[in-house]
């Protein structure tokens, strides 16, 4: 089993597991720490926990209870199995609420909701998305519970406090977007929990957090690649992107075309914002 750390924060962390087990291996046991939800994306398994036996496939969700045991067995395929895991903080799983037995369920299977919002995590994870792991991992945890409790999702009724409260946490995330910032971190600076946090803050401001300090990294970086002649890689890590592929990748999303083409753009040569626009 390889498991690799993508993300680690106070309220949520996530992992990616690869296992290549196959018929031929001896079953294993391991023990749940913590709450969590394994997205399994592809290959498939059996797992036996608390009396009952399951068998996972792409779309499937195991589920963790903290100090339950497991059996994985792979007895049925070849190929090996992939899930992006996500574990969450006792305070996470109390904020999100709903019946205290849909985390004894042991396993979900591939249900619709869930497997659109596992796509969008690995989309996250794959840096694919502009939606940060941390808050998909709160979101597809959220639907989880949804559907196995047979919870229909109540609106959020947002209060003239709790709108001031996000507008003042857009300005901070604006004025500081050059820093690393997490859900954990801008939901401390509201003072509310990371789970209402992105909650409140997509619904007065229509984006996520995330997506909202990525588009100011971008709006910064749009503005420097006009008036200056900084070389662009300087520019990718002056805003606060981590590295340069993610900067240029994330930039021509946005704006069509790169950012050497938007600065030559901005110098006068229209024909290349004409052409990006003709191929929309």
């Amino acid at each position: 089993m390889i498991r690799t750390t993508l993300l680690k924060h106070r309220s949520i962390s996530v992992s990616d597991f690869r296992c290549t087990a196959g018929p031929g291996d001896k079953p294993f046991t391991e023990q749940f720490h913590c709450h969590s939800v394994s997205f399994v994306r592809k290959g498939s398994f059996g797992c036996q926990s608390r009396g009952r036996s399951f068998d996972l496939v792409p779309g499937s969700v195991l589920v963790g209870f903290p100090g339950d045991e497991y059996v994985c067995t792979h007895d049925h395929h070849v190929c090996g199995d992939e899930c992006l895991s996500f574990f969450l903080d006792p305070e996470v799983v109390e904020t999100i609420g709903g019946q205290r037995d849909a985390w004894r369920v042991g396993a979900a299977p591939p249900l619709p909701e869930l497997m659109v919002f596992g796509e969008l995590a690995q989309a996250a994870a794959s840096g694919r998305s502009d939606i940060g792991l941390d808050e998909v991992g709160h979101l597809f945890a959220s639907r989880f519970v949804d559907a196995v409790s047979d919870r229909a999702r109540k609106p959020v009724a947002i209060k003239a406090r709790d709108r001031r409260r996000a507008v003042e946490t857009a300005h901070w995330i604006e004025a500081n977007s050059h820093q690393p910032i997490d859900l954990d971190a801008a939901a401390n600076q509201a003072g509310t929990s990371a789970f209402h946090f992105l909650r409140l803050f997509a619904k007065v401001l229509g984006v996520t957090p995330h997506q909202y300090l990525v588009r100011s990294r971008l709006r910064h970086a749009a503005h420097l690649l006009t008036e200056e002649n900084t070389a662009i890689t300087d520019i990718a890590y002056d805003v606060g992107f981590g590295d340069l592929s993610n900067f240029v990748r994330t930039f021509h999303r946005a704006a069509g075309v790169s950012p050497g083409a938007f600065r030559e753009a901005a110098r006068g040569k229209r024909k290349i914002l004409q052409e990006s626009q003709a191929l929309h």
